[in-house]
């Protein structure tokens, strides 16, 4: 019911922040103060009364309820998710700063578990909404306006209609939940944990993925092989954390009668089976235009007959190496948004200054980088793992545009702000583009322009068709599963098969390779979350294609999607610019752009 943040990009950083100063850190305070203040008290206290007396005030009474007694139910249920939100938020974001602190994990589980026992008498919440009849519910909404405005939560409520268990076994699997979690734990601190010797230098797993945007190549290839070495010796880890995951998952599934491994994604998405295959076929479709055409520019280009895995993020040749700092990053950043409209400048410009960036590469810091909603009445929390690189300045770009959706839909209140994964990364990618065209628009020679184009094209090919790769190997895990106990040599296989198709001839791929799926969060924390990162790619290169053809009017537009947030479905979003996810042609659009770009770096080779 309340999830927690995760680390969410694939981020090729790590390794020490001392050459950027003092780097923004979060204050948490805005949550609690404490892990032991007194209102961190009281509202655990509350939570577990007003639970208790939800259950007991509407238990077997929703289906009587007139559009009045409905309204209150809600705004009830509201006020619960927003407590219990604050309580996980700060459990979880503090657990993050430092997954290694005993202290931390504890205080995480403890509230995770007191949060899930004091939530469970809800469970019939939802139920009991699938068994009001269809007239019914639209004669209620009609009576009232306040209730109708939760009608597109009461639909995607009712789209699990017919995945819905007994009351009594729903309550046991929300209890279970805490279970399946601690798994989730398992995977982050054993990944905050390990510890990699690299050129006689020891550091985390964001350092050494760093090494492999590093020019010189032969680091590159010490970090890939030492990346290898230590999965390795953690795999059984590993594979047993995927193969409960994929299980319990598969036995849920089942016993919901869910179709599809998928399926409980997709709904969870608010978006339908065929419009995700519709995407994944055209991305698939691509592959020959997109990444494998892309690569053999690039294996060109690094005067290579072959090239390695630890080629795949490596700087160009003609690449000047150079640290960003973090003044220069936030300005570059702020001066895009600012560009497209002041509005978004002045709704970032908070989280530079108040403690809503956590920045620096500490030791037992999550890796990645995410941006948490955490509840409509405090803001959003980011957290990078900043080291200097130009892709660190996308992913603030990318993390700052979440920020500054979350802000935007908060407005919406509690259960209504939330928006579906598909349609989340829309302003995270449109930040990074408005970013990135800034940054080519200063370009000062054809040289600078080539860097800054083919770094844009990594970052999609990164982000369309590494994370569908992603998708495959996920979709073919969960099927194999099915069929019994996964040794790590099978998800090894499972992992290459998709591998050589999606990043096309010019690879070849060095022996341990194959575990490389061991550090990639997602299959862990949310199963088939990859394929939001094409969907957000894929939209926002057909939104920007209507900026440029027709930017009249369009900031208006996009504020007004952003604040949407979850209250409306993809296609109600998009029909203002004239866009359909559902239409096959949509994709092929956002994928152009991509093309377009290689075409002109294939140009400047003649």
């Amino acid at each position: 019911m309340f999830q927690l943040p995760f680390p969410v990009r694939d981020a090729n950083a790590g390794g020490g922040s001392d050459a950027f100063g003092n780097l923004p850190e979060w204050d948490l305070t805005d949550l609690y103060t404490a892990d032991d203040a007194p209102e961190l008290a009281r509202d655990l206290d509350w939570l577990e009364q007003e639970c208790s007396a939800f259950a007991a005030d509407y238990e077997g009474k929703l289906a009587d309820l007139d559009a009045a007694g409905l309204l209150d139910c809600v705004l009830r249920n509201e006020k619960i998710n927003a407590i219990a939100g604050r309580l996980m938020s700060y459990a979880g974001l503090r657990y993050y700063q430092l997954t290694t602190d005993a202290d931390r994990a504890k205080f995480l589980s403890d509230c995770q578990e007191k949060v899930t026992v004091f939530t469970t008498p809800l469970v019939f919440f939802t139920l009991e909404i699938n068994r009001i009849e269809d007239d019914k519910l639209k004669a209620l909404f009609a009576a009232n306006a306040d209730l109708a405005r939760y009608e597109p939560v009461f639909r995607r409520i009712r789209a699990m209609k017919p995945y819905q268990l007994s009351d009594e076994l729903e309550k046991f699997l929300h209890d279970l939940g805490v279970v399946g979690d601690a798994w989730e734990k398992l995977f982050d601190e054993t990944i905050a944990g390990l510890t990699f010797t690299v050129d006689g230098e020891e550091m985390n797993i964001e350092g050494t993925l760093n090494f492999l945007t590093d020019q010189d190549r032969s680091k590159r290839e010490a970090a890939a092989r030492e990346l290898a070495r230590v999965f390795a010796e953690n795999i059984k880890i590993f594979a047993r954390v995927h193969n409960t995951q994929a299980k319990e998952k598969e036995i849920v599934d089942r016993w919901r009668g869910m179709p599809s491994a998928q399926m409980g994604r997709h709904l969870a998405n608010d978006v339908e089976p065929e419009v995700v295959e519709a995407l994944r076929e055209a991305v698939v479709a691509a592959y020959p235009k997109l990444s494998h055409r892309y690569y053999e520019l690039k294996r060109k280009w690094l005067g290579l007959d072959r090239m390695e895995i630890w080629d795949r993020n490596a700087p160009l040749p003609m690449e000047v190496s150079r640290t960003v700092g973090w003044d220069e990053a936030r300005d570059i950043v702020m001066e895009a948004y600012g560009a497209f409209d002041p509005r978004m400048a002045e709704i970032a410009d908070p989280f530079f200054n108040k403690g809503w960036i956590d920045a620096g590469v500490k030791p037992g810091k999550a890796p990645g980088a995410f941006a948490h909603p955490t509840v409509t009445d405090v803001h959003p929390y980011v957290m990078l793992n900043y080291l200097g690189k130009p892709r660190d300045v996308m992913t603030l770009a990318h993390e700052l545009g979440h920020g500054v959706h979350q802000v935007l839909a908060a407005g919406q209140g509690e259960m209504l702000s939330s928006t579906p994964l598909t349609l989340a990364e829309t302003a995270s990618v449109f930040g990074e583009m408005l970013t990135f065209r800034k940054m080519l628009e200063k370009a000062k020679d054809q040289n600078e322009r080539r860097v800054l184009l083919a770094g844009k094209v990594e970052d999609m090919i990164n982000t369309v068709v590494r994370q569908i790769a992603f998708y495959d190997f996920e979709c073919k895990l969960h099927e194999a599963r099915r069929g019994g106990e996964l040794t790590p040599d099978d998800i090894n296989a499972l992992w290459m098969s998709v591998q050589a198709e999606s990043l096309g001839e010019a690879f070849d791929f060095m022996e341990g390779y194959e575990t490389f799926w061991a550090y990639i969060p997602h299959f862990v924390h949310s199963p088939f979350y990859v394929y939001a990162y094409a969907f957000g790619d894929g939209l926002v290169n057909a939104l920007y294609s209507v900026y440029e053809e027709n930017p009249e009017g369009f900031q208006e537009k996009y504020f007004d999607m952003l604040k949407a947030g979850g209250s409306k479905h993809h296609k109600e979003l998009l029909a203002p610019f004239g866009l359909d996810a559902s239409d096959p042609k949509f994709w092929d659009k956002g994928l152009s752009m991509i093309s377009g770009m290689i075409d002109e770096l294939e140009a400047m080779e003649d």
